[in-house]
């Protein structure tokens, strides 16, 4: 389970990283359609915008990425195990 944890957790977080990085970016260069308000109610502390707020926002973006992955995997394994057992004990 473990290395489908990591695996999950790391691909999570480097999505909502990239996200995060992506979703700055087209704020920078579009200001008048800028995003940044959701990123200032989702991720604590961030602000617009410095080097400190946006490596806090990278750091907290692939937190999330973690916190997602240590709820979902447990439950995706709890459901897959539990669904194996059902049909093996109908049989």
């Amino acid at each position: 389970m473990e290395g489908v944890l990591a695996g999950v957790g790391h691909a999570t977080s480097l999505t909502l990283a990239i996200s995060f990085t992506l979703c700055v970016s087209f704020d920078l260069l579009f200001p008048d359609h800028a995003m940044y308000e959701a990123w200032q109610k989702l991720l604590p502390g961030f602000e617009w915008i410095s080097w400190k707020s946006f490596f806090l926002g990278l750091i907290e973006a692939y937190g999330y990425g973690w916190f997602f992955a240590l709820i979902w995997v447990p439950i995706y394994n709890f459901v897959v195990l539990r669904g194996g057992q059902e049909k093996h004990s109908d049989g």
